[in-house]
C-alpha cells in the first residue's frame, strides 16, 4: 500500500512539473509577441516622426524658395531642389507608414495556437501532431 501511495506521489509530481514546463514555455512566448508588438509600434513611431521632419522641412524649403525667387539665379536650384529632395522623403516615409499601419497585428496569435494544440492533447485527441 505504501508503494502505490508514493507511485502516485511521483506521478503527481510529475505531471506538476510538466504543468509548470509548459506554463513556462507559454509565458516565454507570450513575452516573445509582446515584444515584437513594442518594437512594431516604436518603428511606427519613428516613422512618423521622420515624416513629420521631412514635410516640414520640405514646407520651409519651399517657403524660403518662394521669397528666394526674386533673387539672383542660383539660389534657386539649390533651395528648390532641397525642397523638391524633402518633400519626396517625407511622401515615402508616409507611404511606409502606411503600409506598416495597415500589416496585420499578429499580437498573440501563436500563444493561441499552441494553447489549442495543448487542449487538443489535454482532450485527447492527437490530430493536431
Amino acid at each position: 500500500m505504501a508503494e502505490a501511495h508514493l507511485g502516485l506521489l511521483v506521478s503527481i509530481k510529475r505531471l506538476l512539473s510538466t504543468l509548470v514546463s509548459v506554463a513556462s514555455t507559454r509565458l516565454q512566448l507570450l513575452a516573445n509577441e509582446l515584444e515584437e508588438e513594442r518594437l512594431h509600434w516604436e518603428r511606427m513611431l519613428l516613422y512618423f516622426l521622420l515624416t513629420l521632419f521631412c514635410l516640414g522641412m520640405a514646407v520651409m524649403l519651399l517657403t524660403v524658395f518662394v521669397v528666394a525667387l526674386f533673387w539672383d539665379t542660383h539660389r534657386l536650384a539649390v533651395l528648390g531642389g532641397a525642397g523638391g529632395l524633402f518633400l519626396v522623403a517625407g511622401m515615402l516615409l508616409a507611404y511606409a507608414l502606411l503600409r506598416i499601419k495597415q500589416r496585420k497585428s499578429t499580437l498573440f496569435s501563436e500563444s493561441l495556437a499552441e494553447l489549442a494544440k495543448d487542449s487538443a492533447q489535454l482532450d485527447g485527441s492527437d490530430a493536431t501532431r
